[in-house]
């Protein structure tokens, strides 16, 4: 069996996925997006298509080296987003060549079903102060209590609002006040996780999380950003409350200092930007030596998220599950939630396929979505 050809596919409102062809008739899916930078990534893969074409996709441990060593640079983003796709769909491949589910080829499943969560934020959040937080905080438990409904027992939410290097008593309170909403929406049988997204600094994060520890976060979820591991270290000596974080670090190099500081107690790798299945499987297993769960980061589409379920499935510290969109109106056979949970996919591969474009509930389009910029109150540019 051979490479032949790579075919990227957008779809709106922000999806980009990668059709891997072979000589056989296989065609293996990935998703190949870095957010906001879909194109560049789109680039990227034309220059590993250029290397892959014509080796044999079933030798998935020996291409994943050769797309990261080739580079000579250690991978950043854009290459490991578009290692990943590759990688996702090499696994794809395997599992379809071999009449088998991904989990299977993993090693095979540790639990029945896997837990996901629904993300519940509101209004403009960069807008989000004490003139228009009553409005807010309606709008913010009302999707809480339908995400109940809908049959999640987990929710995650982001901490609204560009904060200062330092910050007021109001914008504090302001900040508890909207967590313990959610709180008093859902009750204590539901978990809440709170995702800072690096919007604050180190010393603000310490005043937030003191504040917010008695509501019982599930976890804090990048409290700063993560360029300064210490930092994350020394947040998490300062609470109880377990701290989240790996989104934007990128193979086992990147997790290493992380562990070894024991800086987090969630590693959260993004399958579609860490270096695909193949790597998120050995950063599970040097987290679970540091007894550090797994709750994969997914804010994109259906086929990241059906390869983070195979992943789950197989990975006895695994926590939850974040998803956007499971799949109805973008692949064949979308996810379902029942009881807060996903079934494990039974079809060979990933077990799911894209739909023809004239079935798919989103157009295409060239990729060219981009991520919001936030100012602070004086004009600087504030991390999004």
């Amino acid at each position: 069996m051979k490479i032949v050809k790579f075919e990227v596919v957008h779809v709106r409102p922000r999806y980009s996925f990668l059709r891997l062809h072979t000589d056989d008739g296989i065609v293996g899916i990935g998703e190949a997006c870095l957010e906001g930078k879909a194109r560049v990534v789109q680039a990227a893969l034309g220059e590993f298509e250029e290397l892959l074409v014509g080796q044999d996709p079933r030798r998935i441990e020996h291409l994943w080296h050769l797309m990261y060593r080739s580079t000579f640079y250690p991978s950043g983003s854009i290459l490991c987003s578009a290692i990943s796709a590759i990688d996702q769909a090499l696994w794809d491949i395997l599992g379809k060549h071999l009449g088998v589910p991904v989990h299977v080829l993993l090693g095979g499943a540790v639990r029945d079903r896997v837990r996901v969560y629904q993300h519940v934020n509101a209004g403009d959040w960069e807008a989000f102060d004490r003139s228009s937080a009553d409005a807010h905080i309606e709008e913010l438990t009302a999707k809480a209590r339908a995400a109940v409904a809908a049959g999640f027992t987990m929710i995650k939410t982001a901490l609204p609002g560009p904060a200062r290097p330092v910050e007021s008593r109001g914008f504090v309170k302001l900040q508890v006040e909207r967590f313990a909403a959610l709180r008093d929406a859902v009750g204590d049988d539901v978990d809440i996780a709170i995702d800072f997204h690096g919007r604050v600094s180190p010393a603000v994060a310490k005043v937030l999380i003191a504040e917010l520890a008695p509501l019982s976060p599930l976890f804090v979820e990048e409290p700063c950003l993560p360029e300064n591991v210490p930092a994350m270290a020394e947040i998490a000596r300062s609470t109880t409350v377990p701290i989240a974080t790996g989104e934007r670090l990128f193979t086992r190099w990147g997790f290493r200092e992380l562990l070894e500081s024991r800086a987090a107690a969630v590693l959260q790798p993004d399958l579609a930007h860490c270096g695909g299945i193949s790597e998120a499987r050995k950063i599970a297993a040097m987290g679970e030596t540091y007894f550090a769960a797994l709750a994969p980061h997914n804010p994109l589409g259906p086929v990241n998220l059906a390869a983070s379920v195979h992943l789950a499935l197989t990975v006895p510290g695994f926590l939850a599950q974040e998803q956007l969109h499971l799949g109805p109106g973008l692949v064949t056979t979308p996810f379902e939630v029942v009881d807060g949970h996903v079934a494990a996919p039974t079809g060979p591969g990933l077990g799911v396929e894209l739909l023809p474009e004239p079935e798919r509930a989103e157009e295409d389009f060239d990729g060219g979505w981009t991520l919001p910029v936030w100012h602070t109150a004086d004009g600087a540019v504030a991390p999004w």
